[in-house]
């Protein structure tokens, strides 16, 4: 039920992964029962091709996230993040509310040890087709030095594993690229991530470079990210209106990537945008699934273990 189009474009989306995934696969929906599987038969599809779990409760997209996620215990997103935790279901993704989604993750499948914050990425597509991975989106607006190194980590594990790039590149995202600009935060982070043996770290990048080939992975706080990741869509929206999108700018729609993973807990968790129609959700169940394959989370709980012993 999360979504500004749900139900329909939840029902939707899933309908269309179906018919794209494995017979060894199976798609589990949480939410009210009744309307589940009027709308599976609307999109010409059989109940029984899915598992539905009866969620009667319905966290609105401008509920507080702790409070929605702890007096709504049957919610969508309460209870998918139930069936995660008890690995009844391998990855759980959402367009409802994200900051219950967040909230929720945290509360039920926890934190990888070690990890400070977890966080949320976007992808950015590069001019010679390649693609950037920029962290955070917006999850956590205020942070320390040593939370943007860990970002560091937990971009270039995901660039690795999940985009398949070698050995990624760590770019600090500044107001320029040498070493002693931009404000405290970035300084001490520059200062930490200088030569680490965690990632391998580029130096800083400005707002020109993120679309070139400088870095695999732009690490920045989230509220920079968020306000970054905004305008990129406001200028997607903008050239699609004035009909300038060439195959390049369309790499740009959301659509085609469906959500944002969140890193740092010990799930697949993956978090859609709310404004997703029914490609979107699609593109977010085969995230959820290539998220899980990759075996994300046990990559990063090595990882982190590595930085905890070396520190």
């Amino acid at each position: 039920m999360g979504g500004d189009y749900a139900p329909d474009a939840t029902i939707e989306g899933a309908v269309l992964a179906h018919k794209n995934l494995p017979s060894s696969d199976r798609i589990f929906l949480f939410g009210p029962e009744k309307i589940i599987i009027e709308k599976i038969n609307e999109y010409g599809a059989k109940p029984a091709d899915f598992s539905i779990i009866h969620a009667p409760d319905v966290i609105g997209m401008g509920e507080r996230p702790i409070k929605a996620y702890t007096q709504k215990p049957e919610s969508s997103i309460s209870m998918g993040l139930k069936y995660l935790k008890h690995k009844d279901i391998d990855s759980f993704a959402s367009a409802g509310n994200s900051g219950a989604t967040m909230v929720g993750a945290m509360y039920s499948v926890n934190n990888i040890q070690g990890v400070i914050r977890p966080c949320t990425l976007s992808i950015v597509p590069k001019e010679n087709g390649g693609r950037n991975v920029m962290l955070d989106i917006g999850t956590n607006p205020d942070v320390k030095p040593d939370v943007l190194y860990q970002f560091a980590i937990l971009g270039s594990i995901y660039s690795k594993f999940v985009l398949n790039v070698k050995d990624p590149k760590v770019g600090l995202l500044n107001i320029g690229e040498e070493e002693e600009k931009g404000n405290l935060l970035c300084q001490s982070a520059f200062r930490l991530m200088k030569g680490s043996n965690n990632f391998n770290f580029y130096g800083n990048i400005e707002g020109r470079d993120l679309f070139r080939d400088k870095a695999d992975v732009i690490v920045c706080d989230g509220f920079t990210g968020n306000i970054v990741l905004k305008q990129i869509e406001a200028m997607y929206r903008l050239m699609v209106k004035r009909n300038l999108v060439d195959d390049f700018f369309d790499k740009f729609n959301y659509e085609n990537y469906g959500g944002s993973p969140i890193l740092g807990v010990n799930s697949s968790v993956v978090i859609g945008h709310g404004i997703s129609n029914a490609k979107a959700i699609k593109n977010m169940i085969f995230l959820s699934k290539e998220i899980h394959e990759a075996k994300l989370t046990k990559k990063i709980k090595r990882a982190m273990n590595k930085y905890i012993q070396s520190n």
